[in-house]
C-alpha cells in the first residue's frame, strides 16, 4: 500500500462495548463521533441486536448522550432483509423476532406469512414462544429456508443471562437436522453489506469492536484493519489464545480520537 491508500476514509464500529455500556456512554465516545462527522468521514455503527429500528437505537444513543444519524445505524435485521431481498426479491417469511426485524423485511419487499414462505427468519426477541419455536420446526421441516439474524447465544439482562439467537436456532437445528445460514457477525457479508450502504472501500475502512470472536474475525475477513477495544466482551489476556490479531489494540474508544485525525491506523 501507498501511504495515500493507506489513509482511513471510512470507519464501522460495533455499539455495545465500544460505544455505550448499559445505556451509559463509554468515555471518549462522543468524542469519536464528533471526529468523524467534523471530518465529513463516512462511519456507520453496527450491532447484532436485531430487536430495535435505527429510529430506536438512535433515541437509545441519543439518551446516553451519542448524536448518532439514523441512517448511518446498520443491524442485524437490515443486513438480513437486505441479503434477502437479494437472494429471492419479493418473497416471504415465518418470522420469530420483533419490530427491528419485522419493520426491515417489510421495508425490502418481503411478506410476512406462515403459509409455505419461503424462510424461516429467526431474530432476537424478549420473549421466545414455544409455539413459534414449533411452527418454524415444521415450516422448515416442509421445506423452508432457515436463516438467523446472527449466531450470539446469549444476552445480558438486569436480572442475568437471558438465551438468544444462536441458542434458539441450536434448539431447532437439533430438532430439524437442518444448520441456518446467519447473516450478522462473524459473517463478514455484514461488513460487506455496511460498506456497500456508505460507498466504502475495505482498504480504507477500520472495523472497531470489543470481541475478537465477532468484530476483528468478521472485519478481518472482509479485508478491514481492525481495532479491539479493551471495554467490553474481550480481555486482555484472551487476545493471545486467538490464531489471529487485530491491526491495533486501544484500551478505549477514546484512545482511538486521535487515530481518526491521523487517518491512519498501523499496529
Amino acid at each position: 500500500m501507498t501511504s495515500e491508500q493507506k489513509r482511513v476514509h471510512s470507519w464501522l464500529t460495533d455499539m455495545d462495548g465500544v460505544l455505550v455500556h448499559e445505556e451509559q456512554a463509554l468515555p471518549g465516545a462522543a468524542e469519536f463521533i464528533e471526529a468523524i462527522r467534523s471530518r465529513g468521514l463516512k462511519f456507520s455503527v453496527l450491532t447484532n441486536n436485531s430487536i430495535y429500528t435505527p429510529r430506536d437505537l438512535r433515541a437509545r444513543l441519543a439518551s446516553s448522550g451519542l448524536d448518532v444519524p439514523e441512517e448511518t445505524i446498520w443491524t442485524s435485521a437490515l443486513a438480513t432483509a437486505d441479503f434477502l431481498r437479494t437472494q429471492r426479491p419479493g418473497g416471504s417469511a415465518f418470522v420469530i423476532g420483533e419490530a427491528g426485524l419485522t419493520t426491515a423485511l417489510y421495508q425490502a419487499g418481503y411478506t410476512i406469512s406462515e403459509r409455505n414462505p419461503d424462510y424461516v427468519v429467526l431474530g432476537e426477541t424478549r420473549t421466545y414462544s414455544f409455539e413459534a419455536i414449533t411452527r418454524a420446526i415444521r415450516l422448515i421441516e416442509k421445506g423452508s429456508r432457515f436463516i438467523a439474524t446472527n449466531p450470539d447465544p446469549s444476552g445480558p439482562s438486569p436480572a442475568g443471562t437471558l438465551p438468544a439467537t444462536g441458542s434458539v436456532a441450536a434448539l431447532i437445528t437439533t430438532a430439524t437436522g437442518r444448520k441456518p445460514y446467519f447473516i450478522g457477525k462473524p459473517n463478514p457479508l455484514m461488513m460487506r453489506s455496511a460498506l456497500n450502504r456508505i460507498e466504502a472501500h475495505s482498504e480504507t475502512t477500520v472495523m472497531i469492536g470489543d470481541r475478537m470472536d465477532t468484530d476483528v474475525i468478521s472485519g478481518l475477513e472482509a479485508g478491514l484493519r481492525t481495532i479491539l477495544v479493551l471495554t467490553g466482551s474481550t480481555r486482555p489476556e484472551q487476545v493471545d489464545r486467538f490464531p489471529y490479531r487485530p491491526t491495533r489494540i486501544c484500551p478505549s474508544i477514546a484512545e482511538v480520537v486521535p487515530l481518526v485525525a491521523e487517518r491512519d491506523v498501523s499496529s
